[in-house]
């Protein structure tokens, strides 16, 4: 007997049910609000540099209690803190739930090398929290907002009201140059010349790596007499490369030393676009024919280092109503103010180097 036909099932012609709106849009609601919470992953870095957490941890492993004996805090609320750390990858977790160290950890060190508290400290100091929310004013009227919230511009009142902060300052910049030192005076080119001039060159630390790496080289180290102050020890008197050096105290906004071979700017055209035509204008007027003008900077629109340099653009719109530039951008302004440009190359992953001639 023929088995009976057991009647087939139309396939059904309706679409795949569509996964609810609460779940498909679940990933990006908390991408957002992790974002809008993204100040809290700023004050754990400050609050890990002042309570000394990259040296207490040191080579590791610690438990959170002896952790919380050694920088003096709560342990209920350091276990937090580092909770939080821990999620930005700053600290690690090793199986029995100790913190070890990263190679981030390592840069919030005090007195090693590649130190970067300091800078963390300058990114993070109490008075840029009232400047961040009102980034929406700044974004309507092109300008900052420090002048109208403490009555002065921006370095006046630091180095006036802030000490502290100045010194902060003072030793961020000394950290940043140390960090890239290497690598700039590595692609500065100096082939031929006699004397560079590292124009608002802080305390130092890159005209130090570029006379070390060019025997016969001699330096000028531009900046305000303040900060000349605490030049690097290898500049001053009885230093190892005093005698091939100058400290010369000026504005750029002002004048720029004579008798130079190149001229050096790393990360100071951030001012206003007309004071970095003046600056740049100064050079034009003081310097010879034919020699060399070398623009070190962050570039917001190339290569990895993208997000700290629009972060930094940012900063710099509120507190002097600066800019960090794109490539086209700072190329105008050199065109602008007289000089011509010769080549624009990669320094490192987040710096740029434009090479130019009066």
């Amino acid at each position: 007997m023929a088995s009976p036909t057991v009647p087939r099932t139309p396939a059904s012609t309706e679409p795949p049910a569509e996964p609810s709106s609460e779940l498909s849009t679940e990933p990006q609601v908390l991408s957002l609000l992790e974002r809008a919470l993204s100040a809290s992953c700023a004050a754990s870095l400050r609050a890990a540099v002042k309570l000394g957490l990259g040296d207490a941890v040191g080579d590791g492993p610690a438990t959170a209690d002896v952790l919380a004996r050694t920088v003096g805090a709560d342990p209920d609320a350091l276990r937090r803190l580092l909770r939080s750390l821990t999620c930005h990858q700053v600290f690690a977790e090793d199986s029995e739930g100790r913190i070890v160290p990263t190679e981030i950890s390592r840069l919030l060190r005090t007195n090693t090398p590649d130190s970067l508290d300091q800078l963390v400290l300058w990114m993070t100091e109490p008075w840029t929290w009232e400047l961040w929310g009102r980034l929406d004013e700044s974004v309507r009227t092109g300008k900052d907002v420090f002048v109208d919230l403490h009555g002065r511009e921006f370095f006046d009142q630091v180095h006036s009201a802030w000490p502290e902060s100045a010194a902060v300052f003072d030793r961020a910049m000394t950290q940043a140059s140390i960090q890239s030192a290497r690598a700039v005076a590595r692609a500065v080119p100096l082939s031929g010349a006699r004397t560079v001039a590292d124009i608002g060159g802080g305390q130092g630390s890159l005209l130090a790596a570029l006379l070390e790496h060019h025997s016969d080289l001699r330096g000028i180290l531009f900046d305000r007499p303040d900060v000349l102050a605490g030049a690097d020890t290898r500049l001053r008197e009885g230093g190892a490369l005093a005698e091939r050096v100058r400290l010369v105290p000026g504005d750029c906004r002002e004048a720029v030393p004579t008798d130079v071979d190149v001229y050096l700017f790393k990360n100071v055209l951030g001012m206003n676009d007309e004071d970095a035509v003046v600056v740049l204008g100064n050079v034009v007027r003081r310097a010879c024919p034919g020699n060399r003008v070398v623009i070190v900077e962050n570039l917001v629109d190339d290569g990895p280092g993208q997000m700290f340099s629009t972060g930094m653009d940012l900063r710099m719109l509120l507190t002097v109503g600066g800019r960090k530039h794109t490539r086209q951008s700072l190329l105008g302004l050199v065109e602008r103010a007289g000089l011509a440009v010769r080549d624009i190359l990669p320094v490192n992953t987040y710096q740029h180097m434009i090479e130019a001639t009066v």
